[in-house]
């Protein structure tokens, strides 16, 4: 008899910003001179003083299983980070460590959602929202946007989606893939909706927070909302921030009931994270700061140079981002102009074989037409790879 993959595996996709790195890496190994714009990860190093502390650990032992849910000391260091950057105010019972932020919002839908429930997701999306809500058994419900409101949902948008099957809602700010970030103005209206239905659970991905420059500090639906705080799971991490990537240290903070389900769910399945990155994340967040502005500000830097040089390309519209390290261009106006291409899947393609630039398609976030550009590299990378595609597309 012949095995089959579950009809839960058949019905999630690979990673799409995974598959155009694994290209670029195939096409760079057999020595093409590849310039990758495509991956989510900060090309600056994880601070000296949490990598010391990694190594402290491991000479000191510190090699063993920890508690489900994260050390004290790692915990102590969170509550204390979202005192000190937010204003919100959690108990350790009501913090959950897990292996990454991808990693507790796998938790969280597994924790929440039932076959049958819907999760609503605006669009452009982080790519695993929607397969992480079809793991669960959940439907996804998409909530379009364009370039025109900045890729933002409006509150009609979001009042119009719900339905008596929804049990989440996913709000991502800044935005990855756009840069987008919402005003306390803007969430103040979401938060109206939503106090109208008590059972939906709020998820908040703030994974992007001190990678920020718009006209407004960072604030989350919680913050401008606290009515809406005993049923909002606040994510966040230390990858993007802190340049630990690989280090796979995600944090979850929520009431006591949807924390403790997430805790079993996680009990039977990775168990603890690794102890020696909970060593490591607990320095990163009680260390120096100063590094998280400094950060900021180069990518500022690296935002304006991007959106400058797609400005001077014919048929692709822009608008700036308040933060992340993306800029998500439209790209329909050009690919309609053009004879060689019919999509952004293949304009993907086009800027990987002729301009050896590695970008991902709109169509993996839910925004066909579009191409997201990550400027988590240098500016030598930058200034190489907007080169070559103002003239692959300028031809």
């Amino acid at each position: 008899m012949e095995i089959h993959p579950s009809h839960r595996a058949q019905s999630v996709k690979p990673s799409p910003t995974m598959a155009v790195s694994a290209k670029a890496a195939e096409l760079r190994a057999a020595g093409r001179d590849i310039l990758s714009l495509a991956a989510g990860e900060p090309d600056f190093d994880t601070p000296e003083h949490a990598k010391a502390a990694a190594i402290d650990a491991i000479n000191r032992g510190l090699t063993k299983y920890t508690a489900v849910d994260g050390t004290p000391e790692l915990k102590a260091a969170i509550i204390d980070k979202f005192k000190r950057d937010n204003a919100l105010h959690y108990k350790p019972e009501e913090i959950l460590v897990s292996c990454g932020c991808k990693h507790s919002l796998y938790n969280l839908m597994q924790a929440v959602l039932d076959p049958g429930d819907e999760v609503i997701i605006p669009a452009p999306y982080w790519v695993s929202y929607p397969d992480m809500a079809r793991l669960a058994g959940a439907e996804p419900v998409i909530i379009r946007t364009t370039i025109d409101n900045r890729f933002k949902i409006s509150a009609d948008q979001l009042r119009g989606a719900i339905s008596d099957k929804t049990r989440m809602f996913v709000l991502n700010s800044p935005s990855n893939p756009t840069g987008a970030s919402y005003s306390a103005g803007e969430l103040l209206e979401l938060a109206a909706v939503l106090l109208d239905h008590p059972e939906i659970a709020i998820a908040s991905d703030d994974i992007y927070e001190h990678i920020l420059w718009g006209p407004e500090p960072f604030s989350n639906i919680v913050n401008v909302c606290p009515e809406l705080g005993a049923r909002t799971v606040v994510v966040n991490g230390v990858s993007k921030a802190y340049a630990m990537t690989g280090w796979r240290i995600g944090y979850a903070a929520g009431s006591r009931d949807i924390i403790s389900a997430m805790k079993k769910i996680q009990s039977q399945s990775t168990s603890n994270p690794t102890s020696i990155a909970q060593i490591a994340a607990t320095a990163a967040l009680n260390g120096d700061q100063s590094l998280l502005g400094e950060n900021a500000a180069t990518y500022r830097a690296r935002h304006d140079l991007v959106l400058h040089a797609l400005d001077e390309i014919d048929g692709i519209a822009t608008t700036p981002s308040d933060g992340t390290f993306y800029t998500f261009p439209d790209a329909s106006e050009l690919i309609k102009s053009r004879s060689d291409i019919d999509n952004d899947i293949e304009l993907a393609d086009l800027l990987l074989d002729r301009a050896s630039v590695a970008v991902v398609p709109g169509t993996a976030f839910g925004a066909p037409g579009c191409l997201r550009l990550s400027y988590a590299a240098s500016k030598d990378t930058l200034d190489r790879a907007l080169a070559a595609i103002r003239e692959v597309l300028s031809a």
